[in-house]
């Protein structure tokens, strides 16, 4: 993956974890990086020039579709919504998850496929549990792959 400084990093924030916001902030702070957060309602946001959040109405994927329509090639977008990863790599911008996964072209069809089957096993009640629980290991992960992406 090539090492560059994105000109924005996207947060999809209405489901990003406070601790993954708080990596985000502190290295837009340290490399002069622009974070723009999109939401469906208000949430608090440090007190920053390089630091906005545009809040969307509440539709079906109405933070998704500003993203994408918004993002530009080599910005980062944090989200854990596959499908709305999957759009941003069309724009070539690159997407992270807040667990660090970083999703590609070589990654994406695969982890579609599979959450599609992950759906279908839930809904059937073949599966009623989701992902394990958020942690310190997921932090230091995600910390990792953004640090790798822009360094």
């Amino acid at each position: 993956m090539p090492k560059y400084k994105p000109n924005k990093i996207w947060i999809d924030a209405d489901s990003c974890p406070k601790a993954i916001k708080e990596i985000v902030f502190k290295s837009s702070q340290r490399l002069k990086i622009k974070i723009i957060l999109v939401a469906n309602e208000y949430q608090y946001i440090p007190e920053s020039d390089l630091i906005e959040l545009i809040v969307v109405h509440k539709g079906f994927d109405a933070a998704d579709q500003h993203i994408i329509d918004q993002v530009e090639i080599h910005d980062i977008v944090i989200t854990q919504d596959i499908p709305l990863a999957s759009e941003v790599l069309k724009k070539k911008a690159i997407a992270l998850n807040p667990r660090g996964e970083i999703y590609n072209e070589n990654n994406i069809g695969t982890i579609l496929s599979l959450r599609d089957i992950m759906k279908e096993f839930r809904d059937a009640g073949t599966i009623t549990g989701g992902p394990a629980a958020f942690g310190p290991k997921n932090i230091k992960q995600f910390a990792d792959s953004l640090n790798k992406l822009l360094s």
